[in-house]
């Protein structure tokens, strides 16, 4: 039997917190002791509705009250005013308020396909602005998202998408309240391996300081800049290096004895300033690395992160990620999520069987669709990202005549986007429209007086949002697998016994320190920390969590989505 799942409505007036039990009870009037009081006493149905979790989590958190369920407003008013499900979404696009977390504003997008890609938000984005958190805005846009919702073409998959996205939110804040445990003794390790001796005050690390050497001596010049791609370039340019940028793809093709420790130079000092002893000291001083996530922080729904590179974690630097004594680390990740969704989204049971049980670039090898798993990867990637040159675009056909059905999704969302139309997720999250700039070019290269150079315009720049709008209808529903994954899978630690306080993980917090917890998030894998008597439960609840996600998205479609799991101390990758 289901427990209801009671509403309550939460806003603030002053200094008092205003709780009304749904969107037209009657009004009770807080302190915060009272409200925390109200919240760690509330049924386990409940369901705060607040207008941003960001603004009302960390402090119930920091008074060891943990939340199951709420409304994030602000996310969900973001899919709901964009999403083509909703019939009317007027008067959700009218409270413009609301729309301070739009993801157009954080990444907007060009006609190119960079807004699929992840970003660091910084604090002047919409997303450091606030939402309104009076009782009667809150109560108004709830009252919006429910008639919207329920007047949908497909009420269930927009009510699943909200629900995840809200836990979503709340997740959030509770792995930066966590930490990524971190051995500081590890990372200065590898720092010390890697770059060499720590300079005392200032300056640069042994290895790296010797490395500039090196590279100076092969331009035959003592003060050269290394660090200024103008001046660099300057200095490569005398010693007849002619490059027209310092990137390494550039660099490597080059045959000079400069080369080689100038990309051993760059590499090093990458190292030193994303992750060297300033970020140790800043981002993971009391052993723990704490990012700061956004979800919905990239226009697909995949999240984002504010800083500390949480995105972006080295693979050199993966064994400081390390349990604490007594505990272990459960590491997972899901092999070829995207194209399996795509698979169940297009119902291309072929491409299904391909996956079964194996690796699906494996299985379409096995197929007879191409020779190689190289080939195979390089091809599934192109149809997804709308490839049409090289080896990509010289094996996608095959594809296109073994998975007619999944080919076929993608070239749709391809079409539609180069029309200037809008897709949207298996579950209700839609693109933004195109630009003005967009039509703009459109239109020039159909007017009377239109040249050539005009209409290639318009050709790249509809081709650009057509491998846009493809991958993002497989890349969108695929971060909401992963959002129902994570829900699910939140729901079961939770419930797993607590440790003794002898056994306990401090860092951790009064909460999490006690028993397991997710740790870490990136699109397609976690990990867990869990207490080493309590280890296998755990897995056992990330592969059921897995499970029931597919199952809640995708029904019976026989679809797997295998998971490359560990049980280990750290998080390091062979």
């Amino acid at each position: 039997m289901t427990t209801a799942v009671r509403g309550i409505l939460v806003a603030r007036d002053g200094d008092a917190i205003l709780v009304a039990d749904g969107d037209e009870g009657p009004v009770t009037r807080l302190t915060t002791a009272e409200w925390h009081r109200t919240v760690r006493d509330a049924a386990p149905g409940t369901r705060w509705v607040w207008d941003d979790s960001r603004r009302w989590y960390p402090d119930l958190l920091a008074a060891s009250i943990e939340v199951a369920r709420c409304r994030d407003l602000r996310l969900c008013h973001v899919i709901l005013q964009a999403s083509t499900r909703v019939a009317d979404p007027r008067p959700l696009r009218a409270a413009t308020d609301w729309n301070v977390a739009e993801a157009g504003e954080l990444v907007p997008m060009p006609d190119a396909t960079a807004t699929l890609f992840d970003v660091d938000v910084d604090e002047g984005s919409a997303f450091a602005r606030g939402v309104p958190s009076d009782l009667a805005s809150v109560r108004a846009e709830y009252a919006r998202q429910q008639r919207a919702v329920a007047e949908s073409a497909e009420p269930d998959r927009l009510r699943l998408l909200l629900a995840a996205e809200s836990v979503g939110a709340l997740l959030a804040i509770e792995l930066h309240a966590a930490g990524v445990p971190w051995s500081r003794d590890v990372h200065e390790r590898i720092l010390a391996e890697r770059l060499g001796t720590r300079p005392a005050h200032g300056g640069l690390p042994s290895r790296v300081e010797a490395l500039a050497a090196e590279v100076r001596a092969a331009l035959d010049d003592p003060s050269a800049s290394l660090d200024s791609q103008p001046k660099l370039l300057r200095a490569l340019h005398r010693v007849g290096v002619m490059a027209t940028s310092t990137s390494k793809w550039e660099l490597e093709k080059v045959d000079h004895p400069v080369i080689a420790p100038l990309l051993a130079y760059k590499k090093l000092t990458r190292l030193l300033s994303a992750n060297g002893w300033g970020w140790l000291e800043e981002w993971a001083p009391d052993g723990r690395f704490r990012p700061v996530y956004v979800p919905g922080g990239v226009i697909t729904g995949r999240w984002a992160s504010s800083g500390g590179g949480a995105l972006q974690l080295p693979r050199e630097l993966r064994p400081a990620v390390h349990a604490d004594p007594g505990w272990v680390l459960i590491v997972a990740d899901v092999a070829q999520l995207e194209p399996r969704v795509l698979a169940a989204m297009a119902r291309d049971e072929s491409l299904a069987a391909a996956a079964r049980g194996t690796d699906l670039y494996e299985g379409i090898v096995a197929g007879g669709v191409v020779t190689s798993r190289p080939e195979a990867k390089i091809a599934v990637l192109g149809a997804m990202y709308g490839a049409t040159t090289g080896d990509s675009g010289r094996l996608v056909p095959a594809l296109r005549r073994a998975y007619p059905r999944a080919m076929g999704l993608v070239d749709d969302a391809a079409r539609i986007g180069e029309d200037g139309g809008i897709v949207t997720t298996w579950l209700g999250r839609s693109t933004p429209p195109p630009t003005p700039e967009w039509h703009e070019v459109q239109s020039a290269a159909g007017a009377p007086e239109a040249t050539e150079a005009d209409r290639t315009r318009a050709r790249r720049s509809a081709r650009d949002r057509g491998r846009f709008t493809r991958n993002f209808v497989v890349q969108g529903t695929a971060a909401e697998w992963a959002a129902a994954w994570l829900a699910d899978l939140r729901a079961q630690l939770a419930a797993l016994p607590a440790v003794a306080d002898a056994d306990a993980a401090p860092a951790s917090g009064s909460i999490f320190g006690v028993r397991a917890h997710l740790a870490f998030f990136l699109h397609d894998e976690i990990i867990v920390h869990v207490p080493r008597a309590h280890a296998e439960a755990a897995a056992d609840a990330v592969r059921s969590a897995a499970d029931r996600a597919t199952t809640l998205l995708f029904g019976t479609f026989p679809i797997d989505f295998p998971l490359d799991l560990r049980i280990t101390d750290d998080a390091a990758k062979s």
